[in-house]
């Protein structure tokens, strides 16, 4: 017997949406890169976490950053993400297992950046008492770059990848989708900042985190609902065809 086949719960967005998504996406790269090429916020932040006598991240070894951070949090999501698949499949609701997918292979994306990103982290840097050079993130690299696999965070994308619920409900329950949004967003920088506080990650590397988890959202949504609307439109053509037959 063939599985049966998930249905979606309502209508998708138009093409015209995920245009201004891209839009927003661009304006904010542009911004995101004006404050790490313009400004030292980055190191800013990274020292008030850096003890300088020591030459340590104090928090770098915190167990209850570890854990209500770093371990909880993941945790937690993996749990959230494994309940919504399950009841997307007992619902058949296509557009759920979507949302479920995109939040899998947007943190997927950030993880195969950060393992093939030359840049380091706050506490292998020379400035806090690491080896590495830093470098611009979308400069040449160091001669001496250090480990690498940094950039964009890890951790933070999982809270960031709750935005794909956001696209979820916006066709058919707008407030709560912006709830999701605002919620994606809170626990990404939350989890990004007690990495940022063990001087795993920059700020930047978060908020770039995020700038690649809600691009990964746009594209796969856009193609999702622009796909089934093409699909529909060809369905309806064919109708008259059908039944003059």
């Amino acid at each position: 017997m063939a599985a049966p086949r998930l249905a979606a719960t309502a209508a998708g967005l138009p093409a015209a949406f995920y245009a201004r998504q891209l839009l927003w996406l661009l304006l904010l790269g542009a911004v995101l890169w004006w404050l790490e090429a313009a400004t030292r916020l980055d190191v800013t932040l990274a020292q008030w976490f850096f003890d300088p006598l020591s030459q340590r991240f104090p928090l770098q070894h915190s167990l209850w950053l570890e854990w209500l951070n770093h371990r909880l949090p993941k945790y937690a999501l993996i749990a959230t993400s494994g309940g919504l698949a399950l009841r997307a499949v007992r619902r058949r609701e296509a557009r759920l297992g979507y949302a479920v997918l995109v939040m899998w292979l947007a943190t997927l994306a950030v993880s195969l950046l950060k393992a093939h990103s030359a840049h380091s982290c706050p506490w292998d840097l020379q400035a806090f008492g690491g080896s590495g050079e830093w470098f611009a993130l979308f400069g040449a690299v160091a001669a001496n770059p250090g480990p690498g696999q940094c950039f964009p965070g890890g951790h933070a994308s999982g809270g960031f990848a709750l935005l794909a619920l956001f696209f979820y409900w916006r066709p058919h329950a707008p407030r709560r989708a912006r709830q999701a949004a605002v919620a994606a967003l809170a626990l990404g920088l939350l989890m990004g900042l007690g990495q940022m506080a063990r001087g795993a990650h920059f700020l930047s590397h978060n908020l770039w985190s995020g700038w690649v988890v809600w691009l990964v959202a746009v594209l796969l949504f856009a193609a999702f609902d622009l796909g089934r609307a093409a699909s529909t439109a060809k369905s309806a053509r064919q109708l008259p065809g059908i039944s003059g037959a």
